[in-house]
């Protein structure tokens, strides 16, 4: 970890910049707008973003952007009054406190300030700064022409490069500030094959709060190229999926998307705040297998679901939501955990400053087991692998979910057959948990290319677990 104080300097000037606010103004008006309110803050940004898209040996697309602006949101109650501009001055600000007025007066003493901290998890340099734009799109080519020459069926590789750096400041009426910059980069490389007619792709991709130079390292992005063809030449090979009720072995990293969406969701305190998740009212009860301890981390280095501090300013932290099957806790930013009597645990997150804070995921993951993966796949009479998974749907509420596999294969006697195409997993998060049968000793972490939608609002997350073995889980296929 690196000690950040006195860093951001340099950085904070882009929130301030233009001359029309500086930071004691900042004080000065988020104490005047909130001072009727329990709780709440002066949120501002500035971001800046590019991308770039090769296809077909060309680059397609350049994208570079920046943005500023701010959001007030104002806490009495249970009542929240939210506005945001995307002119970060004086004159905007007091405008946007007319909106708190509506409020009605707090009753309750204002809210504790945030712990504060000096920790930081990651590089505040600008990553679109460091490399060239020729060199990105370099780059790109090389993975083209790389991909093409590693197998004669490649009919189209596709290249995309993506880089952000946010400045983000959190001003509070009781004059706590905290100041956070954030980098995050990704590759993703697809590739489709062709054969005899049939056309099958194959995708793989890498990202984090780092430096392009990552992911721009020849023995990085050259993986990238081998696991986008396995998976592809896999799929050339594969077979009508099955259909029914059978054993599922999931495996360790990305599968944990199925965790995210199934049972993460559930975890967070909105929804149990207002009783809509199945896991509501259950603390101190077994919700899942024994064994199965799932955590929510947001304080892990580099990681793409990763802050240093969450967009109300509290700390990110290990939380440990359920252990060993046993459910301990929720997910909470500060306005559900003040209603609920708990304390924040750093998960308040927001996609810009145009979005009120809510509860959100950060790195949440299955912690790995004693089993040996090798073993677990033995105990598989009749059922599949699912190495990798595409899109799905998911009911946030009942955790229903239906996920669809971009690489599976049928697993017979306890050995991997052939590759299966078409496989889809269907069940409901809270009952999936009771049927963990295994839980393998290699846990890992996915690769950082995780997107976490909710409530309209889009944000980096990550997913991780060990190789799972899960009895009687629907699986919908296309086999006569």
């Amino acid at each position: 970890m690196i000690d950040i104080t006195s860093r951001f300097t340099d950085a904070r000037g882009f929130l301030y910049r233009d001359g029309l606010l500086d930071p004691d103004g900042a004080r000065r008006l988020t104490a005047q707008a909130l001072g009727q309110c329990d709780d709440g803050e002066l949120y501002l940004q500035y971001r800046a973003s590019e991308s770039f898209g090769f296809d077909d040996g060309r680059l397609k697309t350049a994208d570079y952007s920046t943005e500023a602006g701010f959001g007030l949101r104002g806490v009495s109650g249970e009542m929240t009054g939210f506005a945001h501009a995307n002119d970060i001055s004086e004159a905007a600000i007091r405008r946007a406190a007319e909106t708190l007025t509506l409020l009605d007066p707090a009753t309750a003493s204002p809210a504790a300030p945030p712990q504060r901290t000096n920790r930081h998890l990651y590089t505040d340099a600008n990553p679109m700064e460091i490399v060239p734009f020729a060199e990105k799109v370099a780059l790109c080519a090389e993975i083209d022409a790389a991909a093409r020459a590693r197998d004669p069926r490649v009919a189209q590789v596709s290249v995309s490069l993506a880089g952000s750096w946010s400045v983000i400041e959190v001003v509070r009426a009781d004059g706590f500030v905290a100041t956070d910059v954030r980098p995050l980069v990704r590759l993703n490389v697809s590739i489709i094959l062709e054969e005899n007619g049939r056309r099958e792709s194959g995708v793989f991709g890498m990202g984090g709060r780092y430096l392009y130079d990552r992911v721009m390292a020849p023995e990085i992005w050259n993986r990238a190229i081998d696991e986008a063809l396995a998976q592809a030449r896999v799929n050339l090979s594969s077979v009508a999926a099955p259909a029914g009720e059978m054993t599922v072995l999931l495996g360790p990293g990305w599968p944990g998307i199925v965790l995210h969406e199934a049972i993460g969701h559930g975890l967070e305190g909105d929804f149990n705040r207002k009783g809509t998740s199945a896991f509501s009212g259950r603390i101190g009860q077994r919700v899942a297998a024994p064994g199965v301890t799932v955590v929510d981390d947001g304080s892990i280095a580099d990681r793409r679901g990763s802050l240093s501090i969450d967009d109300e300013g509290t700390p990110t932290q290990e939380n440990i939501l359920i252990e060993d099957g046993i459910l301990r806790g929720y997910m909470q930013d500060r306005l559900n955990a003040r209603l609920m009597g708990v304390a924040p645990t750093g998960n308040g997150r927001r996609e810009s400053y145009a979005h009120a804070p809510m509860p959100r995921m950060t790195n949440t993951f299955m912690r790995g087991g004693n089993d040996d993966p090798a073993e677990l796949l033995s105990r598989v009479q009749n059922g599949i692998f699912a190495k990798s998974f595409g899109g799905g749907q998911v009911d946030i509420v009942s955790g229903k979910f239906v996920f669809s596999c971009t690489e599976a294969y049928r697993v017979v006697n306890g050995k991997i057959g052939d590759p299966i195409k078409g496989a889809t997993l269907i069940g409901d998060g809270p009952t999936a948990l009771t049927k963990v049968m295994g839980i393998g000793n290699d846990m890992a972490l996915d690769e950082g290319i995780g997107m976490c939608g909710k409530g309209g609002q889009s944000v980096p997350a990550g997913v991780g677990q060990p190789t799972l073995l899960m009895e009687g889980l629907t699986v919908g296929g296309t086999a006569a």
